[in-house]
């Protein structure tokens, strides 16, 4: 049997096997291709196979964890709870301003990289003032939920993380020039729910009144006892310098969030007890993160040690027709859309991207372009009934899921749209390789 067959049935049994939930991701990415590896006679080296992939992930392991770790405890803190309340008291009265609120709250509390998360606390702050006003919530759950794809594209957010530890990249060097897509998305969605906003205006009218409300003394840190508001200026200023660094390169990923994390710590929490509290509040989240990027160099280790990745690349060379190759990237930005949607971010990332980019390797497309082009389709991947959050998300919300489905899809696709061209005119990934 070829390597490339070999390959291909590795991958399609991972995928089938996270899809039909007989394994976990974290265990999939560990035992198919351990016993594909064994299979193929491969069982002289796999150790080192294993350990190299390991050794490639680390740092990405280790930016995640931090990262994390990092945002968690700054939520915790009270850092945005202004924001969201000046937020809620700007836009009350004015169904346009309550939809581009809703845009700009979901893009704030979005940073920590949990979509469970970002709902709970932007549905518990928003869904009062559409509830209040008779507000189509069907805008509510779309422009939250495209909000929170766009800003998960962040190094520490899951669909980056895990292109980067599928390619081995750095996850900040996949990152930074996917800003100028990520600013158009979010400037495309504050336009739409402006669009929203004018029916509304046109269906209720505009409501204006300076009456308190229970719900915009609403807090984003789900602890009290965490919460530390006079030392909410060091912890913006903290914040803006961690972004600072990282757009400016000043040191690896990995080391800024390191640092940040035990200022912070140090900062908000200088007794021991507390520290610890404060782990254990968030471990559960970094716990399934991290296992996860590490587990996945045992399946990048094994299919580059294998050579299975390259004799699959070759067959889908084969496959492409030769004038459509050097179009690679915007191929595979097109081929986000339904196969991120259709199957796990696990199954796309893990199982077909590297056989994509050692593709596009061919026609001299680089892996780091190609790892960007993959990331434009996860406003469509948000919709399917394979991420635990929407389910999430439309319970919260009261409306149902189909309902939900018809309504998004297109204004997800125009955002994936808009993200790609925009991505493609900055150069992040080429139209032409």
């Amino acid at each position: 049997m070829s390597l490339a067959l070999y390959g291909f049935l590795m991958v399609a049994t991972f995928m089938t096997l996270i899809m039909t939930k007989r394994m976990t991701p974290l265990v999939a990415l560990i035992v198919v291709p351990t016993i594909f590896a064994l299979i193929a006679g491969f069982s002289t080296g796999l150790g080192d196979m294993m350990i190299d992939g390991i050794k490639n992930l680390a740092p990405t392991g280790v930016m995640l964890l931090f990262a994390i770790l990092f945002f968690s405890i700054m939520t915790d803190t009270g850092l945005f709870d202004p924001l969201v309340n000046r937020l809620l008291r700007v836009v009350h009265g004015d169904p346009m301003k309550i939809l581009i609120g809703s845009v700009v709250l979901c893009a704030l509390v979005s940073l920590d990289g949990d979509g469970s998360t970002t709902y709970i606390i932007t549905i518990a702050a928003l869904l009062p003032l559409y509830k209040r006003f008779n507000m189509n919530r069907l805008y509510l759950c779309c422009l939250l939920m495209v909000t929170s794809a766009i800003m998960n594209l962040t190094p520490w957010g899951g669909p980056t993380a895990r292109a980067a530890s599928a390619l081995k990249l750095d996850p900040a060097a996949v990152f930074l020039p996917l800003i100028p897509g990520m600013i158009a998305g979010i400037a495309f969605l504050i336009g739409l729910a402006a669009w929203f906003g004018r029916k509304e205006r046109l269906r209720l009218g505009h409501v204006p009144t300076n009456e308190p409300t229970a719900f915009t003394g609403m807090a984003v840190s789900q602890f009290p006892e965490a919460r530390r508001p006079k030392l909410r200026w060091i912890n913006a200023t903290l914040t803006v310098l961690l972004l600072a660094g990282l757009v400016s390169g000043l040191l690896p990923l990995s080391v800024l969030m390191m640092l940040a994390f035990a200022i912070a710590m140090i900062v908000n929490y200088p007794q021991v007890a507390e520290q610890k509290e404060r782990i254990a509040a968030h471990a559960g989240n970094v716990l399934a993160v991290v296992s996860l990027i590490f587990a996945a160099g045992i399946f990048t280790g094994i299919l580059s040690g294998t050579g299975m990745v390259e004799a699959m690349s070759r067959e889908v060379v084969g496959v492409i027709p030769p004038v459509l190759g050097p179009y690679m990237a915007p191929i595979t930005a097109l081929l986000s859309l339904p196969f991120t949607f259709f199957i796990s971010n696990d199954a796309f990332y893990f199982g077909m991207l590297p056989i994509l980019a050692e593709a596009g390797a061919h026609y001299g497309i680089e892996p780091m372009a190609i790892a960007r082009a993959s990331l434009m389709g996860q406003p469509v991947h948000m919709m399917s009934p394979l991420v635990p959050s929407t389910y999430l998300l439309v319970s919260l919300a009261g409306i149902d899921l189909a309902d939900h489905q018809r309504f998004t899809f297109i204004p997800a696709t125009l955002v994936c749209v808009v993200m790609t061209v925009v991505g493609m005119l900055v150069l992040a990934f080429p139209l032409v390789g």
